[in-house]
């Protein structure tokens, strides 16, 4: 008998419960939970894994992909009409006041058209960024720690590493994902983010020019402008500063109606180029800034919901890593050589 109850002691039987018995979608080996965790991380393969996410319905993927391409050949057919509609009314009138500045002139839009539908094309149809294929599913395949932090695409039906996200226009997981933009029809990740940040550059670039370009040859074709009526004024006060501006305006007005076709299109192009370079300039901006913060969009909106307990660091050679010249240009400058600071996404 008190052998019976010292081998007793050797032995513990206990029940599991089924809801605490969970097999891990990394490495497939069960797990114990003490109590029903929703989220919990497998402590041999470190995959991440989220029992309140349901597969969902990718419901209206091909309307959006629609919705992507109906973008991209708008803003395809606008590019060319800027290009070509500039050639058309700029060129004569600019060839007639000076052959030097219509070569000039024929060369820098050749480049700037050049960057800026080669950028385009880049950041519309090359792929935003792969996420890596990894082994999962199998114990012997895998070994400890290869999954570190890995969730399960509900979407994609794989493994999703921590520095990618999913997007549903797309359809896929996109690694360094940025944003999706419907005006590329694709979304901004690892492989596509400089092109779309030159891009933003070459059409900045491109619509200043433009802007400059067209009101210079407009100036030049311009009916004339009568102001007979403001000569006659004297003195200055605010209901003749009002008035002087409501002649000016209708001066303008009434000659616009004299203008050539070249000339509507000179005024088209200077009001849609202005327009345009105010909205790429204010995104290529909020780029630049995210960069310098070390992080992406989505990786900004993360650490808002969050509560802002990540703190990133900010530094130039943030962007210097980003464009891939941190070894050339910093062995330059030893302060930037001596950070140790990272891009992280």
């Amino acid at each position: 008998m008190a052998e019976s109850a010292e081998s007793s002691k050797d032995y513990f039987v206990t029940t599991v419960t089924e809801d605490h018995d969970i097999t891990c979608w990394g490495c497939g080996l069960r797990l114990l939970l003490s109590s029903y965790a929703p989220v919990f991380k497998c402590g041999w393969c470190g995959a991440i894994t989220n029992q309140n996410v349901n597969k969902p319905e990718n419901k209206w993927l091909w309307g959006r992909r629609l919705r992507d391409r109906c973008f991209v050949i708008v803003l395809f057919v606008f590019i060319l009409f800027v290009i070509c509609g500039g050639i058309w009314a700029v060129y004569p009138v600019v060839f007639s006041i000076s052959y030097t500045l219509g070569i000039v002139n024929s060369i820098l839009t050749v480049i700037l058209a050049a960057t800026t539908v080669s950028a385009f094309c880049l950041s519309a149809f090359r792929c935003a960024g792969t996420p890596p294929t990894v082994l999962w599913g199998s114990y012997p395949d895998v070994g400890k720690g290869d999954l570190e932090n890995y969730t399960f695409c509900h979407y994609c039906s794989k493994p999703k590493s921590p520095r990618a996200h999913h997007c549903r226009s797309c359809g896929t997981c996109v690694l360094d994902m940025d944003h999706h933009c419907p005006f590329i029809g694709n979304c901004v990740g690892a492989s596509n983010h400089r092109h779309f940040i030159a891009f933003l550059f070459a059409a900045v670039s491109s619509t200043i020019y433009v802007s400059i370009m067209s009101m210079y040859a407009a100036l030049h074709i311009w009916p004339p402008v009568n102001f007979t009526s403001i000569r006659h004024w004297n003195g200055f006060n605010s209901h003749i500063a009002t008035q002087a501006f409501k002649e000016i305006i209708l001066a303008f007005a009434s000659s616009a109606v004299q203008l050539s076709a070249r000339g509507l299109i000179l005024v088209y192009l200077f009001i849609s180029s202005v327009s345009l370079q105010i909205g790429l300039t204010v995104l290529l901006w909020q780029q630049l800034s995210y960069i310098y913060e070390g992080k992406t969009y989505i990786g900004h909106l993360s650490s808002q919901g969050s509560g802002g307990d990540q703190i990133e660091e900010k530094d130039c050679q943030n962007i210097l890593r980003f464009f891939g010249c941190s070894y050339s240009i910093s062995k330059y400058f030893p302060s930037l050589r001596n950070s140790n600071k990272r891009h992280t996404k």
